[in-house]
């Protein structure tokens, strides 16, 4: 799908508008490095008009050599005869006007042509992977790990993640981002047979640090609305555009979260250090064996984790039979920048609470830990065939 790179994420969302369904944003060059190194059948790159001009023509040299397939579109404010011989030197196949969006979807529909010439019509199928955030026990801070979960495993655009808010009664993950969504999930319903990525598209809203977000519906009783089979649905369609599927879910084994756990390739399971909670995530494990849900994909996350309160990790693998993942300390910092709108993987990056999540997400994505750490996962039988399905 197409990528659009300039620093301003105004600008990105309005050029955003031009592409097809699909088409990413991301901020700097250096990121859209690490995008091509996880999307090696990209066939358009748009630069947009707030990306210093060497610097895109530098880009556009360095795709030209490295990633010839790729067509390389400048979209810029001001166009004159001395910009377009550098543009066509350095490797562009079109400059255009930032703000003739005609243009720009013109010129992308002129790069996709030449891609379906090269390549064919005919692709693999993409399937993303859906990561399921999920405990037993309310108040453990699950949407706060969701959230910063989705921003991390994102990488700054690297990678192509939607975050789905599946507490449907109470959801927070679009407060927490402070964002203000004007479609959720409630606008699919009775879309179960016919959903597809152009009919989902429309109700996502993007986040500034490109993740894009599938609200909760706004009034609680609505949730009655929303389908087992409607669920699947919407995640097995994001499948189809994401590299991710972030998933928050209810603090309950409701007909949603089973609907939501039953398509999930791995589950991120929330503790803290306290004897009710690891009681009722004991059960919920216990439960997602009877299940046959993610077996050996399930990463336990400790929240709060403060020795001092009696309970150790090593005490905690016992009680539950799962390694720990990763820890996050109680930290007044995390509070903070929830508050402010900003997740603390964006706000402080360095915080020891942001490394510990990136951390989890390594782990996740199959990459060395950063730091190193104890990465771990669960040891078990290999996935039985499940024996509890919701379907519509």
């Amino acid at each position: 799908m197409p990528v659009v790179v300039d620093p301003d994420p105004a600008a990105v969302g309005n050029l955003l508008e031009a592409m097809p369904d699909g088409a990413h944003g991301i901020d700097s060059p250096d990121r859209l490095t690490a995008w091509l190194g996880e999307h090696t059948d990209e066939y358009l790159v748009l630069l947009g008009p707030h990306l210093d001009l060497d610097l895109a023509l530098a880009t556009c040299e360095t795709l030209r050599t490295g990633r010839p397939t790729i067509s390389v579109v400048l979209a810029r404010d001001s166009i004159d005869a001395g910009l377009l011989a550098r543009a066509m030197k350095a490797g562009a196949r079109d400059v255009v006007p930032d703000d003739d969006l005609d243009a720009v979807a013109a010129a992308a529909n002129r790069a996709h042509q030449l891609h379906v010439a090269l390549r064919g019509p005919v692709g693999v199928a993409h399937r993303g992977k859906v990561v399921t955030v999920f405990s037993p026990k309310g108040g453990v801070g699950k949407t706060t790990m969701a959230v910063n979960l989705a921003l991390s495993l994102a990488d700054r655009g690297a990678r192509r993640v939607c975050l789905v808010d599946l507490d449907l009664a109470f959801g927070d993950v679009a407060i927490t981002l402070q964002l203000f969504p004007s479609h959720t999930i409630e606008h699919a319903v009775g879309a179960e047979d016919t959903l597809d990525a152009s009919m989902v598209g429309p109700l996502l809203t993007r986040h500034q640090e490109s993740v894009m977000v599938l609200a909760a519906p706004s009034q609680p009783d609505v949730r009655e609305r929303i389908t087992p089979g409607l669920v699947a649905r919407v995640l097995a369609t994001l499948r189809e555009t994401f590299d991710w599927v972030v998933v928050d879910t209810a603090p309950a084994f409701d007909e949603p979260t089973l609907a939501a756990l039953d398509e999930t390739d791995e589950c991120v399971v929330v503790a803290t250090l306290d004897v009710p909670t690891l009681k009722n995530v004991r059960v919920a494990l216990e439960t997602l064996d009877v299940l046959g849900i993610a077996r050996g994909h399930r990463h336990l996350l400790l929240n709060r984790a403060d020795e001092a309160v009696g309970i150790g990790p090593e005490k905690v693998e016992a009680i539950l039979g799962l390694a720990v993942a990763t820890q996050v300390a109680t930290s007044v910092d995390i509070a903070a920048a929830t508050n402010a709108g900003t997740p603390i993987v964006c706000g402080k990056p360095d915080h020891p609470s942001s490394a510990a999540i990136r951390d989890l997400a390594a782990q996740l994505a199959g990459q060395p830990a950063v730091p190193a750490g104890a990465g771990s996962e669960e040891q078990a039988a290999p996935v039985a065939g499940r024996r509890f399905r919701i379907r519509r």
